[in-house]
């Protein structure tokens, strides 16, 4: 059978045959795991035992920068530490495999090539945690400063593209009888901001694109539950973290009342989600990271 074209989506029926990891390990794979919830997240799982294939755009320390969250912001690209290559040499210290693949949440075709690597390397996917967010210069602009151009590639990298990544994972899992999907989603997806952008609040193009990002757990379950395929939502809560601080405004948002989470709490969550027999408890629901790391003890 020839091979699926790289901008179609793999079906059940297309999905190369997958094989078992080295050593029989289980395999993951953590998108935008440079810094932050992804590269914690990442650690977490390989202490738990996982072989992790990790995305980012960022591939050597130096390199890593993000864009403002305000098109007035007169700061092209800020500064973040972190690095494919950093991510890679943490795992690897921790006696698992580390794969580390580039990819730009905002380019289709570098995720679904993203996607193709990890087949091809690992040779399966037991766990997806799409953490991977588009960062955009404006994505928090005010209602009437907002560029629509903007609010679509935001929509585009939030939603659209991780459709296209879930898309090739998912038959995978079908076709070995079951995975485990973590989305990571938000806060401001549900709830109204306190107040305006730069004063606490975020912005409409960004929680619009989670709002519909949290709708994918719910249509993975409705589809694939019975099939072995699981799909939870995690909401991490409001972690700060090196690209949050380098762009600025968590500060009024902590001003408002929310308090911050520990960076590694995302990860400790994750890692039960997907290893605990208890964790089907939660399908269909929005899972508050504080609440139950404290619950739970971990």
């Amino acid at each position: 059978m020839p091979a699926p074209s790289a901008s179609a989506a793999v079906t059940p029926e297309t999905a190369a045959p997958e094989t078992a990891p080295p050593e029989g390990r289980p395999t993951a794979l953590v998108t935008g795991a440079s810094r932050g919830i992804g590269r914690e997240t990442a650690l977490a799982l390989a202490r738990a035992g996982y072989d992790v294939a990790f995305t980012a755009r960022t591939v050597e320390e130096g390199q890593g920068a993000i864009p403002p969250r305000y098109s007035g912001d007169a700061r092209a690209g800020i500064p973040v530490p972190g690095s494919l290559r950093t991510t890679r040499e943490r795992i690897e210290a921790l006696g698992v495999r580390a794969l580390p693949v580039p990819m730009d949440l905002l380019d289709r075709e570098s995720v679904r090539e993203a996607a193709a690597t990890v087949r091809r390397e690992f040779g399966r996917v037991d766990v997806l945690v799409n953490n991977a967010v588009a960062h955009i210069a404006g994505n928090h602009d005010r209602f009437l400063d907002l560029d629509l151009d903007v609010a679509a590639r935001t929509m585009s990298g939030n939603y659209l593209n991780q459709i296209a990544l879930l898309q090739e994972v998912i038959p995978g899992m079908v076709a070995r009888g079951g995975g485990t999907i973590v989305n990571m989603c938000s806060g401001s997806a549900t709830a109204d901001p306190p107040a305006p952008p730069g004063e606490g609040g975020w912005g409409v193009a960004y929680a619009a694109s989670k709002a519909a990002f949290g709708r994918l757990a719910g249509a993975i379950n409705a589809e694939y539950l019975d099939r072995g395929v699981r799909a939870f939502n995690l909401d991490p809560g409001f972690v700060v973290t090196d690209a949050g601080a380098a762009r600025g405004g968590t500060g009024s948002i902590a001003e408002r009342g929310f308090d911050p989470t520990p960076e590694d709490a995302p990860g400790r969550a994750v890692v039960w989600l997907v290893t605990s027999p208890d964790a089907d408890r939660f399908l269909g629901k929005v899972i508050w990271t504080p609440k139950l790391v404290a619950s739970l003890g971990i």
